[in-house]
């Protein structure tokens, strides 16, 4: 009998034929089960042997199901796995390049451009201090700039700077002038539509040097120039504004890109595009960090702003959404 039930463990294809052998023997009306049953009919005298014998059949029996349960299971992983595999061969997809995000190639672009000037490059904390971040930059404390809607305060009164202008500040009080540098990275404000973020970069540029050594129409000629080489041969004018931190100021606009000038829905139909500020810096600023006898220069701008025009992308939410469709446009 033994050798029967072991035959039919080891005839069984699959786990589910190897239960139905299992259950035919060991289970609650199986076969062995049943066996056991007529222990009561027994003379005691033969009680022992035949409990012996029983265990021994059960024990052999289990042993083999578990084996051949083993070896069931491993044919099953092995034909689940052929179920899976992948011929590789099928697949002949060409490597393609990566590419610099339009964010960081624009950054990249403005930044060697002053750098060929001999403009250094000059980085600071974002979480600044309201000296640095408003009072030295002539922003007294009624100004409209340090309205709660603008920027982001911290408990302790510091604040997630609002421009790199910091920066500027930290560099005059560390450096003797003459000056020329830049100062680019993200600065933070309240503010989200489809052309504001939260967190964007700016940067931010200042000239330094003695007194009248620096004019308008030097800070003229130099963003010109720097307008050109960044949208081609554009017109350029200057509109008087104001800034608290330069005295005069200026807002500085280029002939639309997207309609040569005419007037279009990007321009508002006045033909012209705002893309930076500049001016003259105020003495009060140069007060702050105890410069005298000198004279300066600054301006800044948003790098989104300059990669949204260059690569003409309406949205700036866009440009941190980590589209595969847009971002793939420029490999």
């Amino acid at each position: 009998m033994i050798q029967e039930w072991l035959k039919k463990i080891e005839l069984a294809n699959s786990l589910g034929s190897l239960e139905d052998v299992r259950v035919e023997i060991l289970g609650k009306k199986g076969v062995l089960t049943a066996q056991f049953t007529k222990m009561k009919d027994i003379p005691n005298t033969q009680k022992k042997a035949f409990a012996q014998n029983f265990n021994e059949q059960k024990a052999k029996v289990s042993e083999a199901i578990e084996n051949k349960k083993t070896v069931l299971m491993a044919l099953a992983l092995e034909e689940h796995l052929k179920l899976e595999k992948i011929d590789v061969t099928k697949f002949n997809m060409q490597p393609q390049n990566g590419a610099f995000h339009p964010v960081i190639d624009t950054l990249d672009k403005i930044t060697t451009y002053f750098q060929n000037l001999n403009f250094s490059v000059e980085e600071g904390p974002l979480v600044e201090d309201d000296f640095h971040n408003f009072e030295a930059l002539n922003l007294p404390k009624y100004h409209p700039a340090r309205d709660m809607q603008d920027t982001f305060y911290c408990k302790d009164g510091a604040v997630l700077r609002t421009h790199t202008s910091p920066v500027q500040i930290r560099t005059m009080m560390k450096t003797k002038p003459p000056i020329r540098m830049i100062a680019p990275g993200n600065v933070f404000r309240k503010d989200f539509d489809i052309t504001h973020t939260p967190m964007f970069n700016q940067i931010e540029g200042l000239v330094v040097d003695k007194h009248n050594k620096i004019s308008f129409a030097n800070l003229k000629h130099v963003m010109v120039e720097f307008l050109h080489h960044m949208f081609g041969d554009v017109e350029v004018r200057f509109r008087p504004s104001f800034f608290p931190f330069t005295e005069p100021s200026a807002e500085v606009d280029i002939s639309c890109i997207f309609c040569n000038g005419k007037g279009c829905r990007v321009c508002s139909h006045t033909g012209w595009l705002e893309v930076l500020g500049c001016g003259i810096v105020d003495e009060n600023v140069f007060k702050a960090v105890n410069y005298e006898n000198v004279s300066g220069y600054a301006f800044g701008l948003g790098i989104e702003r300059f990669a949204m025009l260059i690569h003409k992308i309406g949205d700036l939410r866009s440009l941190f959404e980590s589209d595969i469709r847009l971002l793939g446009q420029f490999r």
